[in-house]
């Protein structure tokens, strides 16, 4: 259902390789000192674990801008906006529409119908805000609407640690081609949900 994400940023795409032989040649010394009974691995195990999980963080950072660039020039706000809510710790929903309408689906909310801002963006979700328990519609440049709900996830119904946010951004993506936008109340955490998977982001990384 996604669009092939179409990016030319040759400096990203040259780090996750780097990022990638550098993991692959620490798998490869890992395997030679396998039969070594001497030797326990599960430190290098560890370490493994941790350069793919920062690996996967960055090119997800770098693939939700291939996503997002064709549908909206505020890219830097979106980011900027999630970074601020993640560091604060505020639960957010945004909902970047695609090619497919998403009027449908969603259970409207209230209509803003004004230019996509970080400052307007995190003010929707503010804890005791009207609206800060929905999602947050943006269509190109502009946000339509906000207080939306989302269809949540039949896939995810079970698994316990997954909050609303994230099985209605799960939902909605399943559904869609949608970009979901999701920030953890609980521990901040960003991520980004897209053909019915979750991805960690670190807006930091991203290119903007």
């Amino acid at each position: 259902m996604t669009r092939q994400a179409d990016c030319d940023s040759s400096t990203i795409r040259q780090r996750l390789k780097e990022d990638l032989h550098r993991v692959a040649d620490r798998m490869n010394r890992t395997l030679t000192r396998f039969d070594n009974d001497s030797v326990c691995l599960l430190a290098q195990f560890a370490e493994i674990r941790t350069e793919i999980k920062q690996i996967e963080v960055l090119a997800s950072s770098f693939y939700l801008d291939c996503y997002l660039s064709p549908f909206t020039e505020k890219f830097a706000e979106l980011t900027a906006s999630v970074q601020h809510l993640s560091d604060r710790r505020y639960g957010a929903l945004i909902v970047i529409e695609r090619e497919i309408p998403l009027e449908p689906i969603l259970h409207s909310g209230v209509a803003v119908d004004a230019r996509v801002t970080h400052a307007l963006l995190e003010s929707l979700f503010i804890p005791g805000a009207p609206l800060h328990d929905g999602a947050v519609l943006v269509r190109g440049n502009q946000i339509v609407s906000a207080g939306n709900v989302l269809p949540l996830s039949q896939a995810a119904a079970g698994e316990r640690k997954m909050g609303t946010r994230h099985r209605a951004a799960l939902g909605l993506s399943e559904l869609t081609d949608a970009v979901v936008l999701v920030v953890s109340e609980e521990t901040g955490q960003a991520s980004f949900a897209v053909d019915g998977d979750l991805h960690p982001i670190n807006v930091v990384e991203t290119i903007h």
